[in-house]
């Protein structure tokens, strides 16, 4: 009888520990509660995934807007400044024709005008 009595008194008993402890010694979620709710933690890792998915699929599209945006933007820099080369031509060939039919014998120059410079004299 004695060596039942010392064996009792050797494994002493845990002292109270709180549900992390338990959690992390398995004692907490037990094997039947697993079994029970298989389809409930299934159909939560499916959703987590599902999200995740859709997140990815949201930063993909959103980073091709950005991209097709920018595209856009040069595409549209671009356009305006054929516009302005256009718009350039036309004024010219029409200013161009004006001189031809008024017959004033004016010619397109080539190269900008030059500002001659007299030293001593100051512009006002």
């Amino acid at each position: 009888m004695t060596t039942d009595n010392n064996n009792t008194q050797h494994t002493t008993p845990r002292a109270k520990s709180g549900w992390i402890t338990d959690m992390r010694y398995g004692q907490s979620i037990s094997l039947e509660f697993f079994k029970a709710n298989a389809w409930l933690m299934i159909l939560i890792v499916v959703a987590i995934l599902a999200l995740i998915g859709l997140r990815y699929k949201t930063r993909t599209k959103m980073a091709e807007i950005k991209k097709l945006n920018s595209e856009l933007q040069m595409a549209q820099s671009a356009k305006l400044n054929e516009k302005a080369k256009y718009m350039s031509i036309i004024r010219e060939s029409e200013m161009t024709r004006m001189v031809q039919e008024r017959r004033l014998n004016l010619q397109f120059q080539d190269q900008p005008p030059y500002l001659i410079t007299v030293p001593g004299h100051e512009k006002r």
